[in-house]
């Protein structure tokens, strides 16, 4: 009982929750999160708090961090990210729907390529798959520039951008920096609906912040 009243201390003081119109919003702590080891991790993520940050629950991470006891089906995913300016080393965003750590949809971002001079590689800089079914490169090949796109407006490639991730039935439509223009729209690949939400990195650390769900 003295533990199961830790637990509930620790997940409310981690989040705000409001119930508006049959739906819910939460809004994480990432650092409270980590330091209460509310985050699954393992030894390859090097999980840790940013500290003189701009947000002050900010969060570095390589890897994939799951949320414990989080299940999220449909509704919207806002974050706050930030990468590196390094070709082809810097890998960020959102997964959702996962069944298990090596089954699950991801929308993610590559900052290098933001305001690459190239601009058929700004048309590479958000992108969607499913892991393992329908990785990036299958899609490029069969679909391209269908489950990938440039950003608007255009962040610079080492500064925080905020994302907007709204997943409704078979759309999910991605959002940059508040604008209400789509940088992404595409139906999904696959027909989970629920599953496990994590934050997602690959190569280089990515940072990450006010993390806010919205869903019934």
């Amino acid at each position: 009982m003295f533990m199961n009243k830790i637990l509930i201390s620790v997940f409310v003081s981690c989040c705000f929750c409001l119930n508006t119109n049959a739906q819910k919003l939460i809004q994480y702590n990432l650092v409270e999160l980590l330091n209460n080891s509310q985050l699954i991790t393992d030894t390859s993520n090097h999980a840790h708090v940013l500290n003189n940050s701009t947000y002050s629950n900010a969060i570095s991470t390589q890897r994939v961090v799951w949320l414990k006891g989080v299940s999220f089906k449909e509704g919207s995913i806002d974050i706050d990210l930030r990468g590196k300016d390094v070709f082809l080393q810097s890998f960020l965003g959102v997964a959702f729907h996962a069944t298990d750590k090596t089954r699950y949809e991801v929308v993610y971002f590559r900052p290098f390529n933001f305001q690459h001079p190239d601009t058929s590689r700004r048309k590479w800089s958000v992108q969607y798959m499913v892991v393992p079914d329908f990785l990036y490169d299958k899609l490029r090949k069969e679909h391209p520039l269908v489950y990938e796109n440039s950003v608007t407006p255009v962040p610079k490639a080492d500064e925080w951008f905020h994302a907007t991730i709204v997943i409704k039935g078979d759309s999910i439509t991605v959002y940059v920096n508040h604008s209400s223009t789509p940088s992404l729209q595409v139906k999904k690949l696959n027909t989970a609906n629920d599953g496990m939400i994590g934050l997602w990195d690959d190569e280089l650390p990515g940072d990450f912040a006010n993390l806010t769900i919205k869903q019934k």
